[in-house]
Order: structure tokens, then sequence, then C-alpha cells
């Protein structure tokens, strides 16, 4: 089965179901389908083949999901890429995939001439509003969004399938140790599994509306796309939780009953008064990205206590691993729970030997829903992908510690690479070390990740400047947002004289860590 035939199915179904709601917009399941049928027509006249790769750079939007099926009906892959990025990594996002075509806002790319230059295998741009830019290279073929649904309006049945289950669906790129993004390859097969594996642990039917505030590029966020497609449920979009007051009165008038978080959404929302809205018709919330505090799961229970929280656990490269049953969140809170249907872990040393329970070992993961591998990083994905029990396959070490109690239930310790998992994103050391080091006045930098209870962990920073130079942290993080995706920016600067070394040369980050007990 590929991913598109959720939506084809769905709306088959339930023609006349409201399928999508963004703002004031509402579009049924026949629209959806339609919108998505004409957009894949459109692709294919602008030149793009079975296996491409097509890049969706928008806000949170019907046109971002729309863009979705519409790329996976045209027989390509689609790329999500965060509407905040900045150019340079878009100029490597589209080189390193070789994207074909970019759907873009037209006002976010007005400013970006240098992220379009020198982009060989990106042939098309597909604008919304349609709009062109004085930035774009004259080399690109533009066309707007809008006139590809008007021109292909009398397109009713999607094009003829060109691709199979263990095509590739998506890329998703997602941060590394080495500070260079890595495309996570996903199969129809992969994305379509782990789809399934959601939707019956949480029980769905089509009477469910979810509301996403999580950001699209996002895989947490974009697999509510393809679940509520699946199941024929209502998806309601939001951009952020920036207005909680708004997203709270959205949720009473749409009778949202699911609400996926990650643990500063949660936050947020336990400073507002969540008691003066009705939010009876609230069925479940689900968190994942870092773990919940203690105290916020006990205050949320306390407030909704009609609502189930599922604590999950899972990385781009395999969906989602384990979950909490709800039965067991008083009694295990700092637990991510079991392993879900159809997939077996186990944890291993560094000599790749089963640690006995009790003891901390790297997460391996086996099933359908383990990736294909690293877009063009061969090397990056022998890493990871290494031969299992049974001959000839491969099983995923996820490079994440745990510990499994006697019951077999887990608790993540650390990351094997120190990456950062803050507001449920994954923020490499080194992406944010190379921004500081682009500062004139900057000698040496160093990042870590420092437990947050908003945020899980908040990015601190290390900075020495150089010899007669001048800097403050405002200054410094100014300079940062300029590069980064506001994610990455530290929350923290701290100025040092110099920084601590260990006998191999390297900045001792652990030294660092040290100082903060």
């Amino acid at each position: 089965m590929q991913l598109e035939t959720f939506l084809q199915r769905s709306a088959e179904r339930w023609p006349d179901k409201t399928a999508l709601v963004c703002g004031h917009r509402r579009m049924t399941y026949a629209e959806y389908e339609a919108a998505t049928n004409r957009l894949a027509y459109g692709l294919i006249e602008c030149g793009v083949a079975r296996g491409d790769r097509v890049a969706v750079m928008l806000d949170n939007s019907l046109e971002a999901a729309i863009s979705v099926f519409a790329v996976l009906k045209a027989g390509a892959a689609f790329m999500m890429v965060n509407a905040t990025t900045k150019a340079e990594k878009l100029h490597y996002l589209l080189n390193h995939s070789g994207a074909a075509a970019l759907v873009a806002s037209s006002r976010r790319l007005s400013p970006m001439e240098d992220a379009l230059r020198d982009t060989p295998e990106l042939r098309t741009l597909v604008l919304v509003p349609t709009d062109r830019p004085s930035a774009v290279p004259t080399d690109k073929q533009t066309v707007g969004f809008e006139d590809l649904l008007d021109r292909n309006r009398w397109c009713l049945e999607a094009p003829p399938r060109r691709a199979i289950d263990v095509d590739l669906a998506s890329v998703m790129y997602t941060s590394g140790s080495t500070g260079v993004p890595k495309g996570v390859m996903l199969t129809h097969q992969n994305m379509v599994t782990s789809s399934t594996t959601l939707t019956s642990y949480f029980g769905n039917t089509p009477g469910d509306v979810i509301l996403n505030a999580l950001p699209l590029s996002f895989n947490y966020g974009l697999y509510h796309v393809l679940m509520a497609a699946q199941f024929g449920g209502t998806l309601v979009i939001e951009r952020s939780l920036a207005y909680p007051e708004s997203v709270l009165k959205k949720i009473v008038d749409e009778g949202v009953t699911a609400l996926p978080v990650v643990p500063s959404m949660l936050a947020i929302l336990l400073q507002t008064s969540l008691e003066r809205h009705d939010l009876s018709r609230l069925r479940y919330v689900t968190n994942t990205g870092a773990a919940l505090p203690c105290e916020h799961i006990a205050r949320f229970r306390s407030l909704l206590p009609h609502v189930t929280l599922h604590s999950m656990y899972g990385l781009t490269e395999c969906k989602r691993v384990c979950a909490l049953p709800p039965e067991e969140l008083d009694r295990r809170p700092d637990s991510v729970g079991i392993p879900l249907p159809n997939q077996e872990i186990c944890l291993v040393d560094e000599q790749d030997r089963p640690v006995p329970r009790g003891e901390v070992g790297q997460l391996v993961v086996r099933g359908s829903n383990v990736m294909r591998g690293y877009w063009r990083m061969p090397e990056e994905t022998d890493r990871v992908l290494r031969p299992g029990p049974i001959q000839g396959e491969r099983v995923f070490y996820t490079g994440d510690l745990f510990r499994q109690d006697g019951d077999g239930f887990l608790y993540f310790v650390g990351r094997v690479d120190d990456v950062i998992k803050s507001r449920g994103e994954k923020v490499s050391p080194r992406e944010v070390e190379n921004a500081l080091h682009n500062h004139p006045a900057v000698a040496e930098a160093a990042v870590i990740g420092v437990p947050d209870e908003l945020l899980g962990q908040a990015v601190k920073a290390f900075v020495v400047l150089k010899p007669g130079t001048e800097l403050n942290a405002r200054d410094l993080r100014r300079h940062c947002a300029r590069q980064l995706e506001d994610y990455m920016v530290p929350q923290f600067i701290e100025f040092r004289d110099r920084l601590e070394r260990t006998e191999h040369g390297k900045i001792d980050r652990r030294q660092l860590e040290g100082l903060l007990v």
C-alpha cells in the first residue's frame, strides 16, 4: 500500500466530511482529494518524475497538507523543510537532496537569492502565492500553486500510479552529531507501517478531530496529516502555540479529541486557565521529543482527569518505538514504556552484547518501521544500520542510551552522540558551534544541552573571544538568529577565558557538563 491510498479511500467513503481546518478555511475530503490530484498533474507537467525529491517549505497550512499527497501521487518523495530555514542551510538541503522542485512561499524566498543560486538539479519553483520573487534565478521554471490547480481543474482522477510500497515516500532531514543534516530515507512501507501502528494504538475513528500545532517539517507533526487521512478524521492545523488561549478556543469550537504536544507546549498550556475551557471532548494527549516533568504530568491529570496522556519515544529514523501504557503513568512517570506492536528492541553494550535488565545500553530497533538509510551518506548509513540476528537483514542502532527494568519498561538515560533535543526538535551542537564561529569576535565555542523544565533541554554555549574584542550575549544571539532556526539559538551564553581540552586536544564537553552539576 502507498500513503496516498489513505486519502483516496477516505475521500471515497466520506466525500462531504470536513478533512482539514486551518484558520477560517475548511476543506472536505472530496475537495482535498481533488486538490491533490490537480497539483499532482501540475507537478508532472513541470517535469517531476518518479523517484524525484520535491521540497516543501511552507508554514503549517492547507497548501502544505495538499502538497504532501500531491507529491506522492506524482510518484515522487516529499521533503519537508522548516519554513524558518535560513538561506545557507536551504542551499545545502536542495543540493544534497537533489530536489527537482521546491514548493515555497514567494515571500520567504524573496530574500534568499543565495539559497537558489548554483542548484543545478532544482528545475521548478511552485510559489504560494504566485508572485515571482525578484531573487529567483532565471534558469528556474516558476509557476503559481493556484495556477497549477486551476490549469488542471478538469483532472478529477489521480494520475496513474507510478510507485510501489518499497519506493521512497519521503526524505526527512534531521540534525546529527557531525553538524551536517542527514536525509532519512523513508519508504511507503515504513510510513504506512508507522501510521497504522499509531492509529491502531490510539483506537482512532472517523469521529476523531486532531489539532496539530507542531511544524509539519517535524516528523511528529507530519504524521498527523497522514494519520488523519488514514482513519478519515478531521485535522485542525495551527501554525504554533504562540497564542494558547486562541488554540484552546479552537479545541472547544472544533470538538478536538486528540492533541499532540512536546513538553514545552504542555508547560505553556498549564500556565493558562485550562479549567475555564470546556475540554470535555478531548480524549487523549500524546507527548514525545523529551520526557514530561513529573510535576507537569500530575498537574495536567488533576485538571483534566478524563484525558488519557500517552508518553512515547521515537526517532525520525524509525518513527515511534515505544509507548507507556496510560495505566502505568502513576507507577512509572519517568518511563517511555514498552515497544509498540510489530517491532523488536534490545539494549547492547559497546561490544554489541545484550545488557542485563537494569544496566544501561544502546537501543537497537528491528522492524518494518526502520528507515532505508541516509540519503547519499553510505558511511553514516552503515554506522547505524548493521547486521541483525537474521541473516541478510539490518537493524537500527539508535545512538540513544536506555535501561530496562525487570518488567521490560524502558527509561531514557542519554544520547551517545550528545545531540540536544529542545522543544521536541533535534539540535546538533556542531551546527550551533558553526554559527557561533562565524562571528568575527569568536575564537572558540562549545555547545551542550542543559536540563530545562519547559524545553526538555536548553541550548547553552561556552564562548571564548579573540583577544582585544568585545561582545555581549544579546548581540551574539542576534548573530545566531540570522543563521539558525529559532529553536537552535542558544538560550544561555557563558563567556570563558579558555575551554578545557582532553588529552587528544578536543574540547572536553564532559567537563563543561560537570560544571552544571
